[in-house]
């Protein structure tokens, strides 16, 4: 009796770690082979090697329109979707019409292991870029670049007061202020009254200080012991515009203040034309630049309302000002159809002549949400490397085109091999942009 029940237990013990396995395998291999979110365009498929016999798939699907069902939005392994799908062999996915579908795997159809969302896009189609703009920012506020001792004393009255470098000014004693000459006045206005309060902007927090002014005698007014600015400048390219909407994505990264290194919290900007003038190449550990000369006011091509991550965007006022680079929007390509190769990227290297360059994608990140380091990217073009030294500052935003679609954009070059840099996939920027529906 005592041997049968040892047999008994040792049987479901058995039991319990075959089964713990195939539950931790069957999440280790769901997790690092099927993402948590994909985002397919219109007929679009989207297949990965499954040999999961015990996992299950069940689509659960709201129109919200409520006309419907899930098969109109999406097919999986060549059929309408039952109330569950085994993955003894593959999961392909066929992308029939916009919509969302949510997707739970799970064991033996009962124990959840992951679920994933699958978005249907329709196909958006984008007018590529590669045009050099001049890019000014003017941010909310002033922004703090530095501190200085006021001559004759060992004092900072605003570092005493906590203000830091890569603050924004953004109100003294309640009054909003402009720029930096209105911060100046109200600076000097204020001080001849004794201490008063600035209000300053730190990472997304605003914070009240009391700042306690000092008179320079030599100077004959009242000092803080600051310096700031209220601009920024430089020049970048042109990804892409929406014709319908006339939306703009330039640059593929957010502008850093080049003092604070902070992000610059922009409360108007514009872009304009720009015109080339010289190209200082790039070398290891030394990145090369475009010099740009702005073509001036009566040239500007569009505003600024974002600086993002993905870069800037806004609407162009008057698309017909730009040199064209195609005569026809392309589709935009999403990260899933991005592959490893031969690809075009656009750019101005001379005067404001868009010309197409061959590079090689090398390496390609999995990303199921936003992120600006999507693919690697190697200039393998002989022009563009003898003109230029690899990937330069100034060529930020180039659009990268693959397969007859927009895929990404420059982003950063690799200082220790500046013939290497990264791109940003093109699906983020124009969800950025706010053109996908």
């Amino acid at each position: 009796m005592a041997s049968k029940l040892n047999l008994y237990r040792k049987a479901l013990l058995f039991f319990i770690l075959m089964v713990t396995a195939i539950i931790f395998f069957s999440f280790l291999y769901l997790r690092f082979n099927v993402a948590t979110s994909i985002r397919l365009l219109e007929g679009q498929s989207h297949y990965v090697n499954l040999n999961l016999p015990f996992v299950y798939v069940r689509a659960d699907f709201e129109d919200e329109k409520g006309k419907r069902n899930k098969e109109e939005v999406l097919i999986i392994n060549g059929s309408t979707v039952p109330e569950y799908t085994s993955l003894t062999q593959t999961l392909d996915l066929e992308a029939v019409s916009d919509g969302k579908v949510d997707l739970e795997f799970s064991l033996f159809g009962v124990l959840p292991l992951r679920n994933v969302t699958v978005n249907v896009l329709p196909e958006v189609k984008v007018m590529p870029g590669g045009q050099s703009i001049g890019i000014n920012l003017r941010s909310r506020g002033v922004i703090v670049v530095d501190h200085y001792t006021i001559e004759g004393t060992e004092r900072s009255p605003a570092k005493e007061a906590g203000i830091k470098t890569g603050d924004a000014i953004i109100a003294v004693e309640e009054e909003k202020v402009n720029d930096v000459n209105h911060t100046a006045r109200l600076l000097e206005r204020e001080a001849e009254e004794g201490d008063f309060s600035i209000t300053i902007k730190r990472e997304g927090e605003e914070k009240k200080l009391t700042v306690q002014p000092h008179f320079c005698e030599k100077e004959n007014s009242y000092r803080l012991g600051i310096y700031i600015r209220d601009n920024a400048a430089g020049v970048g390219t042109l990804t892409f515009y929406h014709p319908k909407t006339r939306r703009y994505g330039a640059l593929g990264h957010i502008i850093m203040d080049v003092d604070t290194r902070e992000p610059v919290d922009i409360s108007r900007g514009e872009i304009v034309n720009a015109n080339i003038v010289n190209i200082n190449k790039g070398d290891q550990g030394q990145p090369g630049e475009k010099t740009g000369l702005f073509m001036g006011d009566e040239e500007v091509l569009g505003n600024i309302d974002k600086n993002t991550r993905y870069g800037i965007f806004g609407h162009l006022h008057n698309p017909d000002k730009l040199k064209k680079s195609y005569t026809r929007p392309l589709p935009v390509g999403l990260a899933s159809q991005v592959e490893k190769g031969s690809a075009k990227v656009l750019t101005v290297l001379e005067g404001q002549e868009i010309s197409g360059y061959e590079v090689k994608i090398k390496d390609i990140s999995t990303q199921s949400r936003p992120g600006d380091k999507g693919f690697i990217i190697k200039v393998t073009d002989p022009e563009l490397f003898q003109k230029t030294g690899g990937i330069i500052q100034g060529m930020s935003g180039s659009p990268i085109i693959q397969n007859g679609r927009i895929i990404g954009a420059v982003t950063h070059v690799f200082v220790n091999n500046p013939r290497q840099g990264y791109g940003v996939f093109m699906e983020w920027m124009v969800e950025e942009a706010g053109i996908y529906p």
